[in-house]
């Protein structure tokens, strides 16, 4: 039976973070601004893309830590970070002090597999254990296993005039279960649910089979299908999809040709599967609130969700989003039977 279209509940975007390389300075602020924004606007949540060696945001935590002192309600989260170039001891810690500077807000999203462009970064992320190092599924357990406090250590106690613990600190109680895989296959589907952590399923899938034609929708509902199935909470376990959805109700004209033309030139990657991983890009959909609306209820990944983190453009200006997410929130989530503060 085919799935209907669920109220919308949670109400989130997503950012990458872009800056001038002659001013990070300035991109930083911006994307501060544009959580602020979200949350006076009464999103639920605002997630940040991670970038490495990229004009964007190469440290999540950091800049969350900054946006969880100028925010209050507003969760904050990230889509994704790489674990491979991450020890997950190190970062169980950071993620667990913005957690408690935000009270609670921290929404870490992560993902499995070696860095991008390995052979060329791997001697200077890991000079000695380069060939060693492993990118499975195994590094995001450990992190996993770190948050929710098993011990690191078999050593704790005191020692001359100090403490030692045996577990991460500071220790987050509730943030082991806001812990999200951010997966494209069936395989890591079923992993995230086999290991209690909620999914991120964004604009990009891996399509497995060979086939005439490909249904990016039908290929993510049966993602969210099978996280759901392999999930402890069943039904109830919390999935979020992120496609770009660029809401025009409010925009110039000048705007709309803008972003109907950044649609435009990324549609063909949108046909056919794309490289070795045979990676396949939903559309961009760029319209009003009621044409978005048709567009989402007719999608059958939306369909089996009820919270998003709606995708900003890469490229745009600081304006373009106060006007997309101005929209989002006065139009476009209520349209869908979103209402803020409804989530609690």
């Amino acid at each position: 039976m085919p799935s209907t279209p669920r109220p919308l509940r949670r109400l989130g975007f997503l950012t990458i973070g872009l800056f001038d390389g002659a001013d990070p300075g300035r991109g930083h602020e911006s994307t501060l601004e544009i959580i602020e924004l979200g949350e006076r606007l009464g999103f639920d949540s605002a997630w940040v893309r991670h970038r490495h060696l990229q004009y964007g945001i190469s440290s999540p935590v950091a800049v969350l830590a900054a946006a969880s002192q100028r925010t209050s309600r507003i969760e904050l989260g990230t889509a994704v970070i790489p674990l491979g170039w991450e020890n997950p001891l190190r970062l169980a810690e950071d993620l667990a002090t913005v957690d408690v500077l935000s009270g609670g807000r921290l929404n870490p999203g992560v993902s499995v597999g070696p860095p991008m462009h390995y052979e060329q970064v791997k001697e200077a992320l890991y000079p000695d254990t380069a060939e060693a190092e492993d990118f499975s599924y195994e590094r995001v357990r450990r992190l996993l296993d770190l948050v929710r406090g098993k011990p690191a250590t078999d050593f704790s106690g005191v020692e001359g005039f100090e403490v030692f613990a045996d577990v991460v600190q500071p220790h987050s109680p509730g943030l082991g279960r806001r812990l999200w895989y951010g997966g494209g296959s069936l395989g890591s589907a079923r992993w995230a649910g086999e290991h209690g952590m909620n999914f991120l399923t964004s604009s990009v899938v891996r399509a497995a089979e060979p086939r005439d034609t490909y249904d990016f929708g039908e290929i993510q509902r049966a993602h969210i299908r099978e996280f759901r199935a392999h999930h402890p909470d069943g039904e109830a376990a919390r999935v979020s999809q992120g496609l770009v959805v660029i809401p025009t109700d409010s925009a110039t004209p000048e705007q709309r040709a803008k972003y109907e033309a950044y649609a435009a030139r990324r549609l063909t990657r949108t046909t056919s599967p794309q490289g070795p991983a045979r990676l396949l890009f939903a559309p961009d959909l760029v319209g009003t609130s009621a044409k978005l609306v048709e567009q989402l209820h007719a999608h059958a990944g939306f369909r089996e969700v009820d919270e998003v983190a709606f995708a900003l453009p890469f490229t745009f200006e600081h304006e373009d989003y106060v006007q997309i997410l101005t929209d989002m929130a006065t139009r476009l989530g209520p349209a869908l039977g979103w209402r803020p503060g409804a989530a609690g």
